[in-house]
C-alpha cells in the first residue's frame, strides 16, 4: 500500500463512522482509532510514535560461528492524547481566517524536517520565495532515507511553520503558500 492509498484509507475510515480498525499481516500492522468529536468544541489530537526494534531472524558470520541478529525498527503508536478546549480565542480565530486563503504544504510522513540539502548548502526556500508545483521545498529524513518534498502548488512562500532539524508528524503543516 503506497502513501496516497494509505491516506485515502484513513480518510475513508474516519468518514465511515467506524470507531476502530485493526489490520495485521506478516510484516505490517495498521491500527486506526477515531475519536468522535463533540459538537461546537475544538478538538486537537496528538499521536506519539515509538520505534521498537524487532528481531528478523537473519544471521551473519557463517564461517566464524558467530550469531548476530539483524534488527529493524518498527513504528508503533505509543500514546494518543486528545485535548478538548472551549471556543478558540479571538486571536486563534483571526489567525485561522488569515491563513484560510493560503495553501498548506503538509508532511507526508513522520521524520526529521530539513530546510537545506546539506549543512553547507543554501535553504531550499525562504519566506517570499516563489515556488512551482515541482519545486523541492525541504527534505524529510525517515530511517536514514532522505525524501525530497515538493510544493505541489505554485505560489509564494508566506510562512515557514517548522524549525530546521525538527521532528515532524504525518500531515503536520510545514509551509503556508499564497497561490495568487
Amino acid at each position: 500500500m503506497d502513501y496516497k492509498e494509505l491516506k485515502e484509507f484513513i480518510k475513508a475510515v474516519a468518514k465511515s463512522g467506524v470507531s476502530e480498525v485493526d489490520i495485521k499481516s506478516a510484516d505490517l500492522r495498521i491500527h486506526i482509532k477515531v475519536t468522535p468529536g463533540m459538537e461546537g468544541q475544538y478538538m486537537q489530537t496528538d499521536t506519539m510514535i515509538q520505534q521498537v526494534p524487532m528481531h528478523t531472524g537473519m544471521h551473519t558470520g557463517m564461517h566464524t560461528g558467530m550469531h548476530t541478529g539483524i534488527h529493524t525498527m518498527m513504528q508503533q503508536p505509543m500514546q494518543t492524547v486528545v485535548t478538548q478546549h472551549g471556543e478558540p480565542t479571538q486571536e486563534a480565530k483571526t489567525e485561522a481566517e488569515n491563513n484560510a486563503k493560503y495553501v498548506t504544504i503538509k508532511s507526508p510522513m513522520v521524520g526529521t524536517f530539513y530546510r537545506k540539502p546539506s549543512p553547507d548548502k543554501p535553504m531550499f526556500v525562504n519566506v517570499g520565495d516563489t515556488v512551482n508545483k515541482n519545486s523541492v521545498v525541504c527534505i524529510i529524513e525517515a530511517m536514514k532515507l532522505f525524501n525530497e518534498i515538493e510544493a505541489e502548488v505554485s505560489g509564494k512562500i508566506v510562512k515557514i511553520l517548522v524549525d530546521d532539524a525538527s521532528p515532524v508528524e504525518f500531515d503536520q503543516p510545514l509551509y503556508l503558500v499564497d497561490p495568487s
